[in-house]
């Protein structure tokens, strides 16, 4: 996947992720989960804490793609794939960006970049906006695991063509 040549979807540029990425990518991540940890009450969750360090670790061994837009990073995927399953990991965009269709984008990249029969993401039950996405993306629930404090994860699947 990393040998993909980037996509410029008008004016956004889609690009295989990299390790050289990792300082970007976690300014947006950080940036983009401030809003979710409000959201939940508490900046104990692991898009805040992670480091720069085991990002680069994380990046060096996962899938992922980038997206720019006149060189500014503004959104990033990454996922790995197992078997027939491709798991999404976290996508983050930067605040400003969310609500213009780059989550959508990089969402279906990473499905088109699959080989894998299905798809598989979560996010947690009150971050409503990220589940109406993943379902208008055609993503449908399959399971919620309580966290025990009034919140769940919610899984979510969706079937991809075949290869």
């Amino acid at each position: 996947m990393s040998d993909e040549q980037p996509r410029t979807n008008g004016q956004i540029t889609i690009a295989p992720i990299s390790d050289r990425d990792a300082g970007e990518v976690l300014t947006i991540q950080r940036a983009a989960f401030v809003s979710e940890a409000a959201i939940y009450g508490s900046v104990d969750m692991p898009p805040l804490t992670q480091t720069l360090a085991e990002l680069e670790a994380e990046l060096r061994s996962e899938s992922g793609f980038t997206a720019r837009i006149d060189g500014r990073l503004v959104g990033a995927i990454r996922f790995v794939e197992h078997d027939d399953l491709l798991l999404i990991g976290r996508i983050a965009i930067a605040p400003d960006m969310q609500g213009e269709g780059l989550g959508r984008a990089l969402l279906e990249s990473a499905e088109q970049a699959s080989s894998a029969q299905v798809s598989e993401l979560f996010t947690g039950s009150l971050s409503e906006a990220n589940i109406r996405l993943y379902e208008s993306c055609g993503y449908e629930e399959t399971e919620r695991v309580s966290h025990g404090d009034g919140t769940e994860q919610v899984f979510l699947r969706k079937k991809l063509g075949t290869g």
